[in-house]
């Protein structure tokens, strides 16, 4: 079978075929990443455990003020992914207009003659991944706001009994929020992915196992991974929420 063979429409097997690598690669990634197996967990999963233990020891610090200034960080953090993912959708749509320009571009590289449709399909699919990225942002931003609130609402003597269940409420909410900021980091990886396809189907091929292969290794075995889990909470014989020397029970 001739995978370049041009099929009904614009677009020929190698371009459906590496379109199909691109979403298997982006919801393939996702999914390990969030349930990796329980012998090799990734960097966004030893993070939950940390984030539980940070809300632990939340309960008992005085003054909160540190906490407040990291919460702040995180929404900083997420606050200008959203407004740089809000600037390349206008971006986008902007181009989609414009297809023109990247067929002369085309032209430049021989690439030869590229119907406008296709070029525009081609960008729509970058601003698919875009899109996405600018929601999951939005809402980890709003999530973290939550967890400021519950954090404000957590009693501030730590022998009070709803001090620690209320901690873990906004721990597990900071978790949600991770996880969503995660996921649009992802989107906003697979989309610079989707950017090889205006060379090519093997362009976008190529692009989208480079980025697969860096977001694996940033999961799964870079040496921040390895920092991160020496001495992880709930690790090494280390229970979450205590310290170094403490036996159980104490």
């Amino acid at each position: 079978m001739d995978i370049s063979a041009p099929l009904p429409g614009p677009f020929t097997l190698a371009d459906l075929a590496a379109v199909a690598w691109l979403f298997l690669a982006w919801l393939g990634i996702g999914w390990i990443t969030e349930h990796p197996p329980k012998h090799r967990p990734s960097v966004s999963v030893l993070m939950k455990d940390y984030r539980r233990e940070w809300m632990r020891h939340f309960v008992t610090r005085d003054p909160r003020i540190f906490d407040g200034n990291i919460l702040t960080t995180l929404r900083e953090g997420t606050a200008f992914f959203a407004s740089a993912c809000l600037i390349a959708v206008g971006g986008g749509l902007a181009l989609i207009g414009k297809t023109d320009q990247l067929a002369g571009v085309a032209r430049q590289f021989d690439l030869g003659h590229v119907p406008a449709l296709k070029w525009e399909i081609k960008i729509v699919v970058v601003l698919f991944f875009v899109a996405n990225a600018l929601l999951r942002f939005v809402w980890s931003h709003r999530l973290f706001g939550y967890c400021a609130i519950m954090m404000a609402s957590v009693p501030d003597d730590p022998g009070d009994p709803r001090a620690l269940p209320a901690a873990m409420q906004a721990a597990e909410i900071n978790i949600t929020a991770a996880r969503s900021f995660n996921s649009g980091l992802r989107c906003v990886y697979f989309a610079l992915g989707a950017l090889g396809w205006l060379a090519g189907p093997l362009g976008l091929f190529l692009a989208t196992s480079y980025v697969l292969f860096i977001s694996w290794r940033r999961e799964f075995a870079s040496h921040s991974r390895r920092v991160i889990l020496h001495s992880a909470p709930g690790l090494a014989g280390l229970v979450p929420g205590q310290r170094q020397g403490q036996q159980p029970g104490d």
